[in-house]
């Protein structure tokens, strides 16, 4: 018969691997250009943090809990907007003593994996969470929210998740327009950036995102919504980082996305399939 334990392990092998192989390439990649100390400690120390998540976060919760937890994703989507810091009208930060966490490369991940398992509330879930990003705004975390919309449409064909994705696209290109801040060294632009200086290294930290991707997508043994869905978001971060001025995720200096994935790879490890394992 299936074993559990045994099942469980593989899953966090394979979770570990895909937050891990974007955020260690990510490390080489700070060391090796001089990117200041304090950035490979605290992307050293999310990467632990992401790690145990993945390993100790229980099964998704059900009922009466998801709800509770739904409404606290989405209340601390708009915790910037009353907290701030906010810089030139754009609120995005969860302030944390001396760090500022991207509240959307932290919060979205885990969102979107529950979200796959309310075929009737999805929409509605994703609808306030890109509501509450727009008034940010936030085109990097509108993307995300579309493509994981994308991805939940694939499995669902859900009508309302079509149009869904289709306001998040519009939406994305409006705050794309009013919501570009300057780009921060290693932070953003982080593979463009790299393309005439160091081609290799680009195309390196490049092949580390894409792995991630086809881990969650098609190699983590979990529930095949909840991998679309989450693939569609990280896919939705990564190519704005590429076309604006947005946080390069799990490859250059930013604890929020971290430490999000790990989280969000952790409650999909929970759906893994009991019997999966024959011992």
């Amino acid at each position: 018969m299936g074993n559990p334990i045994a099942q469980r392990k593989l899953v966090t092998i394979y979770a570990s691997a895909a937050l891990a192989v974007p955020v260690l390439s990510g490390l080489a990649y700070l060391w090796h250009f001089n990117a200041p100390s304090t950035y490979l400690a605290v992307n050293a120390g999310a990467l632990v943090i992401g790690g145990l998540a993945i390993a100790l976060t229980p099964a998704p919760p059900a009922g009466n809990a998801r709800r509770i937890v739904f409404a606290v994703l989405l209340a601390l989507l708009f915790v910037p907007l009353f907290t701030g810091p906010q810089i030139n009208h754009v609120a995005r930060w969860l302030p944390l003593g001396p760090f500022a966490l991207h509240v959307g490369a932290l919060v979205v991940p885990s969102l979107v994996v529950l979200a796959s398992m309310e075929e009737r509330d999805a929409p509605f879930i994703l609808a306030v969470a890109l509501f509450a990003v727009s008034l940010q705004p936030d085109m990097a975390t509108g993307a995300a929210l579309m493509l994981a919309a994308v991805g939940l449409c694939v499995g669902t064909q859900d009508w309302k998740l079509v149009v869904f994705a289709i306001v998040a696209f519009v939406t994305s290109l409006v705050m794309a327009v009013h919501g570009e801040l300057p780009a921060q060294p290693f932070v953003e632009h982080v593979l463009t950036s790299l393309v005439m200086e160091s081609p290799f290294a680009a195309l390196g930290l490049f092949a580390a995102q894409l792995a991630c991707f086809l881990i969650i997508l098609y190699a983590l043994p979990a529930a095949e919504q909840g991998r679309r869905a989450l693939a569609g978001s990280f896919f939705g971060f990564a190519v704005a980082a590429v076309f604006s001025n947005y946080p390069s995720v799990l490859i250059g200096y930013g604890a929020a996305p971290i430490l999000g994935y790990g989280l969000a790879l952790g409650l999909l490890a929970g759906t893994a399939p009991r019997t999966a394992i024959r011992v």
